[in-house]
């Protein structure tokens, strides 16, 4: 195999091989895509519930911890998995699962983890979403609990049944649009609210500094402020299963050797041995390779762009807004359980009618858009991984997206429908799916870094920044399982 010829590099793609222009520019922007459904599932699963929270209890304080949870998931996380398969044009499965030990053993170590995860993260966005349509709909929704908890079971249904009838492209569509209504939203409900712009700007630089709790924060969020904080680190940037499937995604777009005419010839070669076996070695060609990739950095570049802004407007909105009132005593009892979104929506009437529809607008767009995309990451996830470690057996991923569906459905329904505490089921999916989950994912994006031959590694820098976010995510890992550790052993 190594005496094979080697493949000879894809074309620089259009127009990232054009000399700067105004309308380079705008091309570039129309390669946007698959990062858009990175940043619009975690922003649904995160921002509009978990992040206004900690503004609401902390201030502007907490701004970098959002920045460096974007730094090391939506940056160096997102781009060291995407990158191997753009520059080798082998999906990432097939290389993970020669692994020492069983055979796709850390491939069901991750999937499990994002599925162990799934009933409790869509019951923890499903009942605030039927708690706030109750609010909009019900004359009276605190007299009915059993119709919240219905509005949810339909939202949930909705969901469900219409990701059935979409397929990628639809879905990168969508959300597209889903990341422009909630970046344009998001900016205008900002200015609105009238921030403290120079603490904001300081929160945003003070790494490792905790701000105080206020007060009349819940008990629980003032008991166990290093897990809940934990929570919102994992929250942004969504969880491990979107990383894994994003490199698919690349490859659907023919980014990198992924473009390459023989691109099945050159994935068995990748099978049969290494990629040093078929990339090309010569500095013009490696040069040329590299190159090649530039749609990816552009991808993640706008997608971690958009899940700042919208998660730092977030913050700012309940910083400005809600910490005020919660620190004067003049809002009591609020964003206790499952009416975070409720209680968000009636302060943001009283305050400023415009800034009710601002809210609402964002809000649904937001969680539509994470339950939108989630069955279509769980069932190709699913079938891409299932087909590297068993490549001799058949895979359809509508049929596996239905019995997707139904296991979300199932666990979900029974979630909702119990007495289940809201803050045990966020710390449950935060250690598991966005934390743990992530942080595994990221080592494997290190080590199939190494996988490449060294003139197509990636450079110095952007591996420090890996080193240091998955650190960064292991540590974090440690104190989320800590967090629900303590949690049930309170509960029993």
């Amino acid at each position: 195999m190594k005496d094979s010829p080697k493949f000879f590099p894809p074309p620089i793609p259009a127009p990232f091989g054009e000399p700067w222009s105004a309308k380079k520019l705008l091309r570039m922007l129309a390669v946007f895509g698959p990062a858009a459904v990175v940043a619009s599932v975690a922003i649904g699963a995160g921002e509009t519930i978990v992040v206004v929270r900690a503004g609401a209890f902390t201030g502007y304080g907490l701004l970098w911890l959002i920045l460096l949870s974007v730094l090391a998931k939506g940056v160096f996380g997102t781009y060291l998995l995407g990158r191997y398969t753009a520059v080798s044009g082998e999906p990432l499965g097939q290389r993970v699962v020669r692994l020492p030990g069983p055979r796709g053993w850390l491939l069901v170590l991750m999937v499990g983890l994002e599925l162990a995860a799934a009933a409790p993260l869509w019951a923890a966005l499903c009942r605030p979403s039927g708690e706030l349509l109750g609010y909009l709909m019900l004359e009276d929704p605190s007299a009915s609990p059993g119709a919240t908890k219905l509005l949810a079971t339909g939202f949930l249904v909705l969901a469900l049944s219409l990701s059935l009838k979409s397929n990628y492209r639809l879905l990168e569509l969508q959300q597209l649009v889903i990341c422009g209504v909630l970046v344009l939203g998001t900016i205008v409900g900002t200015l609105l609210v009238k921030p403290d712009w120079g603490a904001a700007f300081a929160g945003l630089l003070s790494f490792g500094n905790f701000p105080e709790v206020i007060p009349s924060a819940p008990e629980d969020f003032r008991r166990n402020t290093a897990a809940i904080l934990a929570v919102t680190f994992g929250y942004v940037g969504g969880s491990v299963m979107t990383y894994l499937v994003y490199p698919e995604w690349v490859a659907l777009h023919g980014w990198g050797m992924t473009g390459h005419p023989q691109i099945e010839q050159l994935r068995q070669r990748a099978a049969e041995g290494t990629p040093g076996d078929y990339l090309p070695d010569a500095p013009d060609d490696v040069a040329v390779v590299r190159r090649s990739v530039a749609p990816l950095r552009w991808d993640v570049a706008c997608g971690a762009a958009v899940l700042l802004v919208v998660t730092a407007s977030f913050l700012i909105a309940g910083a400005a807004v809600l910490h005020p009132r919660l620190a004067s005593g003049e809002l009591t009892g609020a964003f206790a359980g499952w009416s975070l979104l409720t209680d968000q929506a009636s302060i943001w009437r009283n305050i400023h009618p415009s800034l009710a529809w601002v809210y609402y607008v964002c809000v649904l767009f937001a969680l539509w858009g994470t339950l939108q995309a989630y069955p279509e990451i769980y069932a190709r996830g699913v079938v891409d991984y299932a087909r590297a470690i068993w490549p001799g057996c058949v895979w359809s991923q509508s049929a596996v997206q239905r019995w997707c569906c139904l296991y979300v459905f199932g666990g979900a329904t029974v979630v909702l429908w119990s007495g289940a505490d809201f803050n045990l089921l966020t710390l449950v999916v935060a250690f598991l799916a966005t934390n743990l989950g992530v942080a595994i994912a990221i080592v494997t994006g290190l080590w199939l870094n190494f996988q490449l031959p060294a003139a197509y590694r990636t450079s110095g820098w952007v591996l420090a920044g890996g080193v240091c976010s998955a650190a960064a995510m292991w540590f974090v890992s440690a104190v989320s399982g800590w967090g629900v550790f303590a949690r049930l052993t309170e509960a029993m």
